[in-house]
């Protein structure tokens, strides 16, 4: 297994059939000693966030950032998806292979399985979902999806692409996650998603808006029978509630909680203190860097906005110093990274950039909208600015209207945003530093057609130069203000044996799902 891990590693997509196999051969080992013992009891999550019904829909997820796939890991299933010490691995897909010149992708489907409504799974689900799904970069790439059989499918490229696994294999993308063709054909993409129908380990119970999914687990699932028989989340903004409810019994894990929180469970020894992570950035996104009319556009203003930040001290005190300061928006440990160390605190330096730039009273630099809930991370990063003379106006906004006004370009001044987008350092560039990028505000054309260069770069030495003289240039020209790899406490309750945390690294939720547990009675 570790030289298969290897291989897929230094050789990429090349090497994607032998890990697909080796997948295969440990998930069937797991498949064949499942245990008989039925599903029992009821596990709870305390969310800090409102489930949206958009969610149950995998053509929806993917697009709104990591979060959604809390539902996709519970009540569907995808073709390949990372799993616990398999970044793609094969699910519905028993097995894949590449053709010699790049341009196939062949997957053989796993036989026998059934929708939650008793539909069969084909082919016909796999070449629907994907043509359903809402993926501009994915459906350029893919020439046509073909049907051989109904258990073998066929992505044919219009010329190679080695990153086709990266969007489709892991969670760049929900594009592998399949959705019941027949059933939404019968009911419409609004019926779908009143009552979603899927492959997973738990099928959909009832939804109230605002308040909480129920899901109960699916005994004949190919993987494993679910250990717990009911599963419910519940949507629980405030963090002190989240804390209230988990101290009661009330849920069994309360995810992301703030510092005293955090504290008050390290303290109760009935709770256990939990941290996960790894995989969302928060940086600085100098949203008026294109316009030369901003101090923004002057890039010692940038740098001054830098060095004004105190990241180890903002990490102490509002992540237990859980979550490491960092140089870039790409996480040092995915594929292509090019390491870079972050900036330190050196708020006299900021002052001498300022003046340098032609402010030396600092400037209104109008507003500052951080990322909900992280009102106090804004906040903190709001005085740091205006200790050096960075004068901002805090704007919270609710979650849903900061996504939209985001995606739509409507967000002014500074933004503390993240990106969790999976995948390697090519997936974080093409959504947040590509001028047609999702989040982009703006872009360069030198780093647009270097980005061009690699992504049809099939030598992988040749394609890691590339995409690091792309990281250097984003660096070199202060497009971001890189904070933190993202890592949170999350507060477990005493009946929980396993909540499965980390469990797949990165992701940093509960999952599989099928394999959380509760201790026995």
């Amino acid at each position: 297994m570790r030289q298969a891990k290897t291989r897929l590693r230094h050789n990429g997509w090349r090497t994607l059939l032998g890990a697909g196999i080796v997948g295969a051969v440990l998930l069937g080992g797991v498949l064949r000693t499942a245990q008989a013992t039925p599903p029992e009891g009821e596990m709870s999550w305390a969310l800090y966030v409102t489930i949206s019904p958009a969610w149950f829909d995998p053509a929806e997820v993917g697009r709104v950032g990591l979060t959604p796939f809390w539902i996709c890991y519970a009540l569907h299933d995808a073709l390949v998806k990372p799993m616990p010490g398999n970044p793609m691995a094969p699910s519905l897909a028993e097995s894949w292979t590449v053709s010699p010149d790049q341009l196939t992708y062949e997957f053989t489907l796993r036989e026998g399985l059934t929708f939650h409504n008793g539909d069969p799974f084909t082919a016909e689900d796999v070449k629907f979902s994907f043509l359903r799904y809402k993926s501009h970069i994915l459906h350029e790439k893919v020439r046509e999806v073909e049907i051989v059989t109904p258990h073998k499918v066929r992505f044919h490229m219009h010329q190679p692409w080695p990153d086709f696994m990266t969007y489709y294999g892991t969670l760049a993308t929900a594009a592998s996650w399949i959705v019941p063709k027949k059933y939404i054909e019968q009911v419409g993409d609004d019926g779908f998603r009143r009552h979603p129908i899927g492959l997973g380990p738990y099928k959909f119970v009832s939804h109230t808006p605002g308040i909480e999914l129920v899901m109960e687990a699916v005994q004949t699932y190919w993987r494993k029978v679910p250990h717990v028989k009911r599963l419910v989340f519940k949507s629980v903004p405030e963090g002190t509630t989240r804390l209230a409810m988990l101290k009661k019994g009330e849920i069994d894990l309360a995810y992301d909680l703030d510092v005293p929180s955090a504290e008050e469970v390290k303290r109760d020894p009935k709770l256990t203190l939990a941290f996960s992570g790894g995989i969302g950035s928060f940086y600085l996104d100098f949203i008026e860097q294109w316009d030369p009319k901003s101090p923004w556009h002057d890039k010692r203003v940038r740098l001054a906005a830098n060095y004004a930040i105190d990241r180890q001290a903002m990490n102490e005190a509002e992540r237990m110093g859980a979550s490491p300061p960092a140089g870039s928006i790409i996480p040092e440990t995915f594929e292509f990274a090019f390491p870079i160390e972050p900036y330190p605190y050196d708020p006299a330096k900021a002052k001498r950039l300022l003046a340098e730039a032609g402010y030396p009273n600092g400037f209104d630099a109008g507003e500052l909208t951080p990322s909900p809930p992280y009102f106090t991370m804004g906040e903190s990063i709001a005085n740091y600015l205006g200790a050096v003379g960075i004068k901002v106006t805090l704007r919270t906004m609710e979650r849903a209207a900061f996504q939209a006004a985001r995606a739509a370009k409507q967000l002014r001044g500074v933004c503390v945003c993240a990106t969790a987008r999976y995948g390697n350092a090519a997936t974080r560039i093409e959504e947040a530093v590509l001028s047609t990028g999702t989040f982009a505000f703006g872009g360069y054309p030198d780093i647009d057609a270097l980005f061009k260069q690699q992504d049809r770069e099939t030598d992988r030495a040749k394609r890691q130069a590339i995409l690091h003289q792309i990281q250097q240039l984003v660096h070199e020209r202060v497009m971001f203000g890189p904070i933190w790899l993202y890592f949170w406490p999350s507060g477990i309750g005493a009946r929980v044996a396993e909540a499965s945390l980390m469990a797949i690294n990165p992701y940093p939720w509960s999952a599989p799902l099928e394999d959380v547990r509760l201790k026995k009675p």
